[in-house]
């Protein structure tokens, strides 16, 4: 009978991840994710294979996760347009630093160029087209938004949540996920009810010298 894992999977990619933050995915090695889950790179070895393996099952994981982060998001939540902002800003609470999101996009690179991880990248960005046009159309039907080509704007709020990430990267101004909202609810803002819509903030004196 073989023994139980004493670190679930789970946790490993949780450590994986952790670690490609830290030093990004052409440095990362086995040993660095072993420090991290608190195993030895042998035991790596021999539940991934290899270092293209784990980070293989990284990327199977978070295209398995995506369905889960809208159903938590939507939970959450009574507002779909909410819902929709939690979703969309799930990766940007999780970028601490300019250096992350530049190892975040070291790790993208491998996506592009590796037919393996492309299909990964694929399905989840399909399934995230899809969780952000149903939310989309569930603000239509609860009047949060007027009425709307959602399949279009689906497609704008998934290129909003990355870029603006790395537009904050390049400003390092506040947080990520700050950043990454105040752009949505500009983009969002113009599909709002009249009477919903935001109002601009008064600027102050001091401001504007």
């Amino acid at each position: 009978m073989p023994r139980p894992r004493t670190v679930p999977d789970a946790q490993v990619l949780a450590a994986a991840l952790r670690a490609i933050s830290r030093v990004g995915p052409g440095k990362l090695t086995l040993a660095d994710v072993g420090r991290e889950a608190g195993l030895s790179p042998a035991t790596l070895v021999q539940r991934f294979g290899s270092k293209r393996g784990l980070l293989l099952a990284l990327a199977e994981s978070a295209a398995g996760s995506v369905e889960e982060c809208f159903a938590r998001a939507r939970a959450a939540s009574p507002s779909p347009l909410a819902a929709l902002i939690s979703a969309a800003t799930e990766m940007s609470r999780y970028t601490r630093s300019p250096e992350e999101m530049a190892n975040h996009l070291a790790y993208l690179q491998i996506d592009f160029s590796d037919p393996d991880f492309h299909r990964l990248l694929l399905e989840s960005s399909r399934q995230s087209l899809a969780g952000y046009r149903r939310l989309l159309d569930e603000a239509v039907a609860a009047g949060e938004l007027v009425r709307c080509d959602t399949a279009r704007l689906a497609r704008v709020v998934a290129a909003l949540s990355g870029g603006s990430m790395i537009v904050w990267a390049v400003f390092g101004q506040g947080t990520a996920e700050r950043w990454a909202k105040d752009d949505l609810a500009t983009l969002l803002d113009g599909y709002r009810p009249p009477r919903a819509r935001g109002r601009p903030k008064r600027i102050s004196a001091r401001r504007r010298r």
